[in-house]
């Protein structure tokens, strides 16, 4: 016998708020996108196009993942960092919690190009790292080691490149 039009439609309607659902809490960046990476590369331009710095980076694109951030490393290594993933493009502060070592911290905005870049310290022995706080428009924020974004001539306008997914 074939189920009954009820409970067809009463199917159907579930599983499209539960794709709403789900589609809501990755665009609010609470769950990861199950399509990207863990690591990545990105890649700074300068404005006639010459390649200014490439780097590996860890992805962070939960909520979770973000607010760790780098406080769980002991250090970055020349050529890597961590990339943040926002859902979209808006007004970020980064913090300095829990960090053991100093960083740059590069907001990217959603035309992949650079709107702000902080050179961050980790805070002092009694120091609360959220007291160091750094801002900057972005959908994406790149950290490094300290000095990278000067070493490689990094300026607010360069263009970048994402690659992860």
């Amino acid at each position: 016998m074939w189920p009954s039009r009820k409970r067809i439609y009463a199917g159907l309607v579930v599983s499209i708020v539960a794709l709403i659902v789900g589609f809501g809490l990755i665009q609010l960046s609470i769950l990861p996108v199950p399509w990207t990476n863990d690591h990545g590369q990105v890649t700074v331009y300068g404005d006639d196009g010459t390649e200014k710095l490439t780097v590996e980076v860890e992805v962070a694109d939960t909520w979770e993942q973000r607010y760790t951030g780098l406080s769980d490393h002991d250090s970055l290594e020349p050529g890597t960092g961590m990339l943040f993933v926002h859902g979209s493009e808006g007004d970020r502060t980064y913090v300095m919690r829990d960090m053991d070592f100093d960083i740059d911290i590069i907001f990217i905005d959603s035309d992949r190009e650079i709107t702000a870049i902080h050179h961050a310290r980790a805070p002092e022995p009694g120091e609360d790292g959220e007291d160091l706080r750094y801002s900057g428009r972005a959908q994406w924020v790149l950290e490094v080691p300290r000095g990278t974004a000067n070493d490689s001539a990094l300026e607010e306008g360069d263009t970048v490149e994402i690659e992860y997914e």
